[in-house]
């Protein structure tokens, strides 16, 4: 059922316009018989017919190659499915969005910088977080210097 009121675009109407224009934007020829669909159907890894349902704005694609189409077009993953009407910015905060890529990214974030971007404001909450990375840090370098037990599964 589609919950869409009448004068709006759908999801997918919204996220085909925002494909399309990436992908011209790119440089892929989307006109008829020029290759570009089939061209981006080979660099995101879709099907041709399932790129243009999703350019023509009558389906979503599936959620495995949103990460691969974010990266041919050359924007994040955040962009893509908060621009494209997917997803609200209220879902995936961009603020949570650089976070994450943060501790991924910077293994030497320290345990306050990490409660602090994620927004944890309690005193006993980031206390009691703050104790747990502390005690997991501790324990992953026991592991991985063979001087602790935490890898044997015995307490």
């Amino acid at each position: 059922m589609d919950t869409t009121p009448p004068g709006d675009d759908t999801p997918a109407e919204r996220f085909g316009a925002l494909v399309r224009r990436l992908a011209e934007e790119a440089g892929y020829d989307l006109t008829p018989r020029a290759g570009g669909r089939k061209q981006l159907a080979i660099d995101t890894g879709m099907s041709t017919s399932a790129i243009g349902r999703m350019l023509d704005g009558q389906t979503l694609p599936t959620p495995s190659v949103y990460e691969s189409i974010a990266k041919v077009l050359g924007v994040d993953v955040r962009t893509l499915l908060v621009e494209g009407g997917v997803i609200s910015s209220d879902s995936w905060p961009e603020g949570a969005y650089w976070a994450v890529r943060s501790v991924t990214e910077q293994p030497q974030l320290s345990p306050e910088a990490a409660v602090a971007a994620w927004g944890i404001t309690d005193p006993r909450i980031r206390q009691m977080l703050l104790n747990n990375i502390e005690q997991a840090i501790r324990l992953q370098h026991e592991t991985d210097t063979g001087l602790g037990t935490a890898s044997s599964g015995r307490p």
